[in-house]
């Protein structure tokens, strides 16, 4: 399969290399040290599934240089989502498909807007990964999966070729059965555990065993799951505990890139995760306490990494 993967950090690195190293024609949009790096070493994944290396690796700062594809990974951050549905443009063509893989529940709609109807799916991933050099990355925590659909959750030809081209890349790959539903319950762990790593600057293990933090990554996930059930999406009952015991499962040392962003004073998902929370609550009347605490905690730390205000730290 012809693929683009557009942002080739730590999910779009590791996720188009192992699509690469299977022997699909692969091209990395990348820029900078790490586009270097791509065009000359080649891009080498550290994992604890076993180390590879993909050379040479198609690489480029320009997608018109490549023109319309089969598909197109977007791996870049939440919130630069909808300048990248523009910046995506050449690779869509009239049977292109478009796989998010972000944080958050919003790329899909974002993409929507900026390419039209018919070429986004909906997706989500699970990973520990991110960029430790140039055209490095490392894959620290979680068995790798993806899971896409349709929006509609129709069960089509497209979908369930993609899916055969990750199996047979060795991906933990699924379909399904309602694709809003999976956002969410991915959104109910990564927002809580993002948004409490954030304030406390602790590590996955100090999360988890101290009371007081696990009470609060909890209170975070239920006005989650409370947002979501006001705006028809039901998650399940199990879906707080099973968020809970991903926590429980993740490296002692494991953070969020959202965390990590944020400790780095970097600009970071918070919009798109905790902010999300809180305005999609706003939107339907449902209160969240923890949520607004945690967000608005973070803010001036967000504001002061995008250059809006200014303070010593």
């Amino acid at each position: 399969m012809r693929i683009a993967v557009f942002g080739s950090g730590g999910v779009g690195g590791y996720f188009g290399g192992r699509l690469a190293h299977a022997g699909n024609d692969v091209t990395f949009i990348a820029r900078g040290e790490h586009l270097r790096a791509l065009t000359s070493a080649g891009l080498r994944v550290e994992s604890t599934l076993g180390d590879f290396i993909v050379y040479p690796a198609k690489a480029t700062a320009d997608p018109a240089e490549i023109g319309a594809v089969e598909t197109v990974i977007v791996g870049v951050k939440a919130w630069q989502v909808e300048s990248t549905g523009v910046a995506i443009q050449p690779l869509v063509g009239r049977d292109t498909v478009v796989l998010p893989l972000q944080n958050g529940v919003e790329a899909t709609s974002q993409l929507v807007a900026k390419l039209g109807p018919g070429h986004v799916l909906g997706g989500l991933c699970r990973i520990v990964s991110y960029i430790v050099g140039p055209g490095r990355i490392r894959h620290a925590g979680f068995a790798p999966f993806v899971a896409f659909g349709e929006v509609d959750n129709r069960m089509t030809e497209r979908v369930l070729r993609l899916r055969d081209v990750f199996l047979q890349a060795g991906i933990e790959t699924t379909i399904p059965s309602n694709i809003e539903a999976a956002l969410w319950n991915k959104f109910l762990f990564i927002a809580a555990f993002s948004g409490v790593g954030a304030v406390t600057q602790a590590p996955a293990v100090v999360i988890r065993q101290l009371p007081q933090t696990r009470g609060m990554v909890e209170s975070a996930m239920k006005e989650i799951e409370t947002v979501a059930s006001a705006r028809g999406i039901s998650l399940g009952e199990k879906a707080v505990n099973e968020a809970l015991a991903n926590i429980d499962s993740l490296p002692d040392n494991a953070t969020s890139s959202m965390q990590r962003d944020i400790m780095a004073h970097r600009p970071s998902e918070l919009e798109s995760q905790n902010g999300a929370v809180v305005r999609l609550g706003r939107e339907t009347g449902v209160g969240t306490p923890v949520n607004s605490f945690i967000y608005e905690s973070l803010l001036p730390l967000e504001l002061r990494a995008r250059g809006e205000i200014e303070f010593p730290i």
